[in-house]
């Protein structure tokens, strides 16, 4: 009879690292083509105010946004102090809001028109005399369906 040995210090093979860089760049276009960028830069300071229930917005491509607050610094000497519009990346006047909503309107799909919201981002110090205008001038331009962006309470979630 023979006799059977284990063979000892006997190692597995490397493991091959050569498909690494294809992972690594498909990796990286994956997120290059997925990734939204911020379309507009903020003119106008706006400090959000803190709130207890919220939802989020499911789909960021229907949603346009309204801000309202005073402007920056670098804008103070052209534009004042006082609280500003701004649609999309521009300061504009409340009599623009449903040519902005039209080119919105224009950009998406038929079937999505109906679930576009606007979502008015407002400083916490800017009075309702420029909110209620501009809800006025949504309304005119049948544009009803109106979120108010605001910040979680440290310790609150989301819905």
């Amino acid at each position: 009879m023979s006799k059977f040995e284990k063979k000892r210090g006997k190692t597995s093979p490397a493991i091959s690292t050569a498909s690494l860089p294809d992972i690594i760049f498909m990796l990286l276009f994956f997120f290059m083509t997925v990734t939204v960028m911020r379309n507009s830069s903020l003119k106008v300071d706006v400090n959000i105010p803190e709130a207890t229930e919220l939802t989020k917005l499911e789909k960021k491509s229907l949603v346009n946004f309204v801000f309202i607050g005073k402007p920056m610094v670098q804008y103070q000497a052209v534009r004042g102090t006082s609280p500003q519009l701004q649609l999309g990346d521009k300061f504009s006047n409340i009599n623009d809001i449903p040519v902005f909503l039209e080119k919105h309107r224009a950009k998406v799909p038929e079937k999505q028109r109906s679930m576009i919201i606007s979502s008015l981002k407002i400083d916490s110090k800017v009075t309702m005399g420029i909110v209620s205008d501009v809800k006025d001038q949504l309304r005119k331009s049948e544009q009803l369906k109106v979120n108010y962006s605001a910040k979680a309470r440290a310790g609150d979630k989301f819905k």
